[in-house]
């Protein structure tokens, strides 16, 4: 399914003034009866991360914390807990669990994760490798993907190292979503390893040619609406942004783009993302 239908969503992207700044502290987009999509304020933090939570018939699944510790000026915990709250008023059940994962270890992802710790019936798995592979069951052949089941809604696990060691790629059957964290979205896609970036990208293509990917859904978006056109870095008003989500096609694109760059580091810009790949 490489031209699904768009989310049709228009996400909050900042304002010229941040003083000015009208925008909730999060976005809450309910995709369907059971996934929620968040985005950070651009006020808050230029970051401006999508959060993840999907909810099974056992337990819930938050995917990353966001850019921001505090609390009082990014409340993910009281939001995570009035949608919980949401979903049970419709299916209603004892001792709800959450599990806080990560797809990858850099702060902006993990700076909220300290708001969970004394939550009752939740698990925060700390985002280092060692700890994410052993929870997940992942080894160390990284073309073994494993499955996390949240009741009645199975979430494969692919480790997808190359941006961070750490990285994971979670794929939905229920939406069809593939989660690839700072792996693959609309931007600057960071290398911090250039064999290890390729082994994933082909992992992920070789994935999604045999899973049915409705889309490809990263954590930022940081390209415009002109092909091959970024917002500078720490920009705060991004109006003309594309899609968060990206099609397989473009996942496509990004694996062409890699073996066209080989091992040549700098900056690479391409229509849909830049590829940066450290020296």
């Amino acid at each position: 399914m490489d031209h699904p239908d768009p989310l049709q969503v228009r996400w909050i992207h900042g304002s010229e003034s941040a003083k000015h700044n009208t925008d909730p502290d999060l976005q809450v987009h309910w995709h369907d009866d059971a996934t929620v999509i968040l985005r950070q304020n651009k006020a808050i933090n230029y970051e401006a991360p999508f959060l993840f939570l999907l909810f099974g018939r056992e337990r819930a699944l938050l995917l990353d914390t966001g850019a921001t510790a505090e609390a009082a000026l990014f409340p993910l915990r009281d939001t995570v807990d009035a949608l919980v709250d949401q979903w049970l008023q419709r299916h209603p059940r004892p001792g709800y669990e959450l599990l806080v994962l990560h797809t990858h270890s850099h702060g902006d992802h993990v700076a909220g994760d300290g708001q969970f710790a004394d939550r009752p019936d939740t698990t925060v798995v700390d985002p280092d490798r060692e700890s994410i592979h052993g929870f997940l069951g992942l080894t160390s052949d990284l073309d073994h993907s494993a499955r996390l089941d949240l009741g009645g809604r199975v979430v494969d696990c692919l480790a997808s190292p190359g941006h961070d060691a750490a990285a994971v790629t979670y794929f939905d059957a229920r939406t069809g979503f593939l989660l690839t964290g700072d792996t693959v979205y609309p931007g600057r896609l960071y290398v911090e390893d250039r064999d290890a970036f390729a082994q994933t990208i082909d992992r992920l293509v070789a994935f999604a040619d045999t899973h049915p990917v409705s889309h490809v859904v990263g954590c930022h978006i940081e390209m415009s609406t002109t092909p091959g056109v970024d917002y500078p870095i720490r920009t705060t008003f991004q109006p003309d942004e594309p899609p968060l989500e990206m099609t397989v096609d473009q996942l496509r694109d990004v694996q062409r783009a890699v073996a066209q760059v080989g091992d040549r580091p700098g900056r690479h810009v391409f229509d849909d993302f830049v590829l940066q790949v450290d020296a």
